[in-house]
């Protein structure tokens, strides 16, 4: 072999392995920046980590990102095969081409594919950290390229009708989330309490006060037109300390009672050591009472929580778009979504909303919410068209059901137990076979 053969043979080899490394440098570093979490990601730039900081910025247009390093690899891999090909034909004439395809596939397979992806996913925050700078400088050298393969590939991608979403990368975080528990609780890895609390705190910013309000027919209300003696007894065998007070009719709502304003007031005419009925008599229930807040049914639980926090109270009146009153919502009830139900000492205990029967049937409260069901059983319940269980049946039935009528959807056997007028108070739910196993 001449001389200068062996040199060209050396260079050549030397700018492959060369090639090579940059290749698996590529490799890595896309699935590093892909794999690498944004939240521990964010953590480690918390801390100090330039590399994680700069991880976080380089991976903010993935579309870009993507585009670069594929550039960039693909030109080191076709660049190392030609010179592959070119040195094994000069050297063994016409095998060359079958011999530097074989080796060329070996080398790019294991070297510059499987073993930088393989380390990088195990590793992949770590390798991020370090790979982020220089894949920040080469999306910059290639970011006028990648934007004319961008337009081209929209375009093209627009001709068959797909329209890429910009949003979609921001809902894709809250169901990567989602995924990620339902994963755990699959696995046993998280509890399900935990799974449920999670959620309903993502949940929070997609459901509104209509769906958890309690209802104006469930509403305990004081007449602010009665005797205070009579006021004051009906506060005192109330379990509630906020009550709202009408005039004229029970959806005319003057204000909000506190019992301990009542009873402040109580105390301040106790001053002499007595309470005459003419102070009775000239009391007004409206000097201590304080003004309704009334909030629109469509307001999201996220946003009437914050209101509640800023506003320093925990108490609000549900009116539709007319200003009717449909029901009332507490601070506590938007706590309850995301940590299951709050009782305290005050409570009485009520019936279950949901028994379990001897026959694998499921008594249900007609008023308990599908989300609550869908919760406590891990069903699949629809509940976009019907907050309740007794909603839903009347949404699929089209009709309002009579006592003792059995309907079936969503894999489920509904039978009406008992109904009071036109309400269905109680109902019996079976899972169908393969359901909710």
């Amino acid at each position: 072999m001449p001389a200068s053969l062996d040199a060209a043979f050396w260079i050549t080899s030397a700018a492959i392995l060369l090639l090579l490394v940059c290749s698996g440098f590529f490799s890595g570093s896309e699935t590093a920046l892909t794999a690498a979490s944004r939240g521990k990601l964010r953590a480690l730039a918390d801390k100090g980590s330039k590399g994680a900081d700069q991880a976080l910025k380089v991976t903010e247009d993935s579309e870009r990102l993507i585009g670069s390093i594929l550039l960039g690899n693909n030109v080191v891999n076709i660049l190392a095969t030609s010179l592959a090909t070119a040195m094994l034909t000069r050297v063994m004439a016409g095998g060359g081409v079958g011999v530097a395809t074989l080796i060329m596939t070996l080398l790019v397979l294991i070297f510059a594919e499987v073993l930088p992806k393989t380390y990088a996913i195990t590793n992949a925050e770590k390798t991020a950290s370090v790979v982020a700078r220089p894949i920040a400088v080469l999306v910059f050298i290639f970011s006028p390229i990648v934007s004319i393969i961008r337009a081209i590939v929209r375009g093209v991608l627009r001709l068959f009708g797909v329209r890429p979403d910009p949003g979609a990368a921001v809902l894709a975080v809250r169901e990567e989330i989602a995924g990620a528990l339902h994963l755990g609780h699959s696995e046993g890895v998280v509890e399900k309490e935990d799974r449920d609390r999670i959620l309903g705190a993502l949940d929070l910013a997609d459901r509104t006060v209509e769906e958890i309000m309690r209802h104006r027919s469930g509403i305990e209300t004081i007449d602010a037109d009665l005797p205070v003696s009579e006021i004051l007894s009906v506060v005192l065998e109330s379990r509630h300390t906020r009550l709202p007070l009408w005039r004229g009719e029970q959806e005319n709502i003057v204000g909000v009672l506190h019992a301990k304003d009542l009873l402040r007031a109580m105390h301040r005419m106790l001053g002499d050591g007595q309470i005459t009925s003419a102070e009775m008599t000239a009391f007004d229930i409206m000097d201590v009472a304080m003004e309704p807040y009334f909030i629109p049914e469509y307001t999201t639980l996220d946003d009437q929580m914050r209101q509640f926090l800023r506003r320093h109270t925990h108490f609000a009146l549900v009116v539709d778009e007319y200003g009717a009153l449909q029901g009332l919502i507490t601070l506590e009830d938007i706590l309850e979504e995301i940590v299951g139900e709050i009782a305290d000492e005050f409570d009485e205990p009520e019936d279950k909303p949901a028994a379990v029967s001897a026959d694998g049937s499921y008594e249900v409260d007609g008023a308990m919410t599908i989300r609550d069901l869908n919760r406590m059983y891990d069903w699949q319940l629809p509940d976009e068209e019907a907050n309740t269980v007794a909603g839903l049946v009347i949404h699929e039935a089209q009709i309002i059901p009579a006592e003792g009528q059995v309907f079936s959807f969503h894999g489920f056997r509904f039978e009406v137990v008992e109904k009071e007028e036109n309400r269905l108070s109680r109902l019996k739910v079976t899972p169908l076979e393969g359901v909710g196993e």
